[in-house]
């Protein structure tokens, strides 16, 4: 039995998928897309400083606030936050934002 060549975009993308590195980069992507949405509102560089972006489970974004005023403040913005981010991010299907109160690092 002979084998087949592999295409090398295969091989690079399993590598990736195994070190993490598609991982890291939808992190950042994230964040960068969760700072340009959050940058346009009156607060956004406080948004900014006290929030930190987790991970998309399920079409839901999980954001992390380290402030519980903050979070209250998010949820009255939360129609047009989701909004924003799902036009950053189409091909991330964000259906819903949930804040959560935790330590941002």
């Amino acid at each position: 039995m002979t084998r087949q060549p592999v295409p090398i975009a295969e091989i690079v993308a399993d590598l990736m998928a195994r070190r993490g590195f598609a991982r890291v980069r939808s992190v950042e992507m994230l964040e960068r897309a969760w700072t340009r949405v959050v940058a346009v509102l009156e607060a956004g560089n406080l948004i900014i400083q006290h929030t930190q972006v987790g991970s998309i489970r399920q079409g839901r974004l999980e954001v992390i606030v380290d402030h519980s005023a903050l979070i209250q403040e998010l949820e009255f913005q939360k129609a047009t936050l989701l909004k924003s981010l799902t036009e950053q991010l189409p091909d991330e299907k964000i259906r819903e934002l949930r804040f959560r109160l935790g330590t941002i690092q």
